[in-house]
């Protein structure tokens, strides 16, 4: 996926930079978009080496690559 067509993405890299590590949780918050919709930013960002996925019990966490 080319991330560059999603609208959302540069907030999400601007967040994830201001406070290095974030939930899915905020993003969907901070985005005031769904917890699913912001999974997938996430996930596409992750597949564009963009970004960082730490699974924990119970959370996932992204940081910025």
């Amino acid at each position: 996926m080319n991330t560059s067509m999603n609208p959302h993405n540069k907030k999400i890299l601007d967040l994830i930079h201001s406070e290095e590590i974030v939930t899915t949780s905020e993003i969907a918050g901070n985005l005031d978009i769904s917890w699913n919709t912001a999974d997938s930013y996430l996930k596409d960002l992750a597949l564009d080496n963009k970004l960082r996925r730490i699974k924990k019990e119970g959370v996932t966490l992204w940081l910025k690559k």
